[in-house]
């Protein structure tokens, strides 16, 4: 990119902020984009097999503010490859990589992530908590979210609910549930300007300014949700302060039990990565926090007394779904309140119960209720190809592994059966390298695919940053 087609509002601002160090930084606009990718650790860790083949492949290099994430150079495709497929990593912008680092979840904890598609912050959340607790990632516009729901799906992550809702629906919903929230603030998009075009073409001082009005909106409602002594991390992929620092000071100034502990830039002309702005704050517990408290904080929501409402038709599809995992995945704990929409069963994390209750998704638009095991075919389950992705091969009574630069492997992935050997009998989980990437069902012989079509095209995902 030629730095002459950078607005020059935009550079001016840059020149301002910068002073001496603007040259260096827009000359970095006229460099090749950074491109990354983070291990899933749900899968597998980065001492394994896979891991120790897919840096070798790709010939990739560790991030240095992520333990799990590292680069790629062109000609490397790693988006294309099986082990993307079967979710060993997630394609991600290096610098993105710090905010879940700087937020830090912990298993077992109730985490939010308010603006969360396509999922690159989600799936890193998703790790460090090891699939423990409860993790919820929310998107508001229904495409994205479906890409977010596939996204949480490939990755395997057992522990994470999907929904689609505005901020202020959420904050009704769940007053000072979380002990994290991570806000990848929807932004100028300073830092995409190498990456996307259109984002330089979107840019404008007005836009800036309606991004910050819009934040200091969203905050509000982030800070509804947070916990008292609970902490939150607020991060955009812009370099101006309006949308960073000034978002923060207002913030910090409108809500005093709320602590600015770091705030921290990666500058493109100084890391290798895009750029990121990354803020952790902490909300002074309850006792210290008094008065402080917005009266917003009071709205309706939290828990109730009433139990998980589970009725006729879900008891029996989940006793169905037991008798079938009984037989079919001996080495598999089923955990969960079983929810079913239509034929579909899901397992909400347990603890969503434990902290709230299932009353409060009514009227929530939610395209993932936790992990998703089952479809119901006429008093017949078909396991979901969700619940292979969260399996590991010993779970399951039967497993087929394929070599991922085999040719059986490709011809999976277009939606091909394979032949098999005639013992093989019955729902089989079909893994690359020990890496589940879905069920087959074999018979006399042949393993029939049971890929869902709409992964059948091997190709890269949306990920993002």
């Amino acid at each position: 990119m030629n730095e002459e087609r950078l607005p020059a509002a935009f550079t001016t601002a840059m020149k301002e902020l910068l002073g001496q160090e603007a040259d260096a930084f827009l000359h970095s606009y006229t460099m090749p984009r950074t491109q990354g990718l983070r291990f899933n650790t749900l899968k597998s860790t980065s001492g394994s097999a896979p891991a120790s083949q897919a840096i070798t492949q790709f010939g990739l290099t560790p991030v240095p503010w992520c333990s799990t994430g590292y680069y790629y150079e062109d000609p490397a495709r790693p988006g294309r490859h099986p082990f993307h497929t079967a979710g060993l990593y997630y394609i991600q912008e290096p610098s993105a990589m710090s905010a879940a680092e700087l937020l830090a979840p912990l298993p077992g904890e109730t985490v939010l992530d308010m603006a969360a598609a396509p999922g690159g912050k989600t799936t890193h959340l998703a790790s460090l908590m090891q699939g423990q607790g409860l993790l919820v990632s929310n998107e508001i516009h229904p495409e994205r979210a479906k890409i977010l729901a596939e996204n949480v799906e490939r990755l395997g992550i057992p522990h994470a609910l999907v929904t689609s809702a505005a901020p202020d629906e959420l904050s009704r919903r769940f007053p000072e549930v979380f002990d994290r929230i991570m806000l990848d603030a929807p932004c100028s998009g300073e830092g995409m300007f190498r990456k996307d075009p259109a984002a330089i073409r979107e840019w404008s001082p007005d836009h800036v300014r309606m991004c910050a009005s819009r934040q200091w909106d969203i905050l509000q409602d982030a800070y509804i949700m947070l916990k008292p002594g609970g902490s939150m991390v607020y991060s955009t992929c812009t370099f101006n302060r309006q949308e960073n620092e000034e978002t923060i000071a207002r913030f910090t100034a409108a809500y005093p039990d709320m602590e600015l502990i770091t705030a921290k830039r990666l500058w493109p002309h100084l890391e290798k990565g895009e750029g990121h702005f990354v803020a952790l704050l902490h909300k002074a517990p309850a006792s210290a926090s008094g008065d402080a408290v917005s009266t917003r904080n009071k709205r309706g929501g939290g828990k109730s007394k009433n139990g998980p409402r589970v009725n006729a038709s879900v008891r029996e599809a989940y006793q169905q779904f037991l008798d079938w995992a009984a037989k079919e995945l001996p080495g598999y704990n089923v955990q969960g309140t079983p929810v079913l929409f239509g034929e579909s069963l899901y397992l909400l994390p347990e603890a969503f119960n434990e902290r709230l209750h299932t009353g409060l998704l009514e009227g929530l638009k939610v395209p993932r209720a936790g992990l998703h095991v089952a479809h119901l075919k006429k008093n017949r389950i078909e396991p979901a190809h969700a619940l292979a992705m969260a399996l590991s091969p010993e779970q399951a009574a039967r497993s087929f592994d394929l070599s991922a630069d085999s040719l059986d492997i490709q011809a999976w992935l277009r939606g091909e059966s394979l032949p098999v050997p005639a013992e093989l009998h019955g729902w089989t989980l079909v893994c690359v390298e020990g890496l589940p990437i879905g069920w087959g069902k074999a018979s006399s012989g042949q393993l029939k695919n049971h890929l869902p079509k709409g992964l059948r095209i091997l190709k890269a995902h949306l990920d993002e940053s």
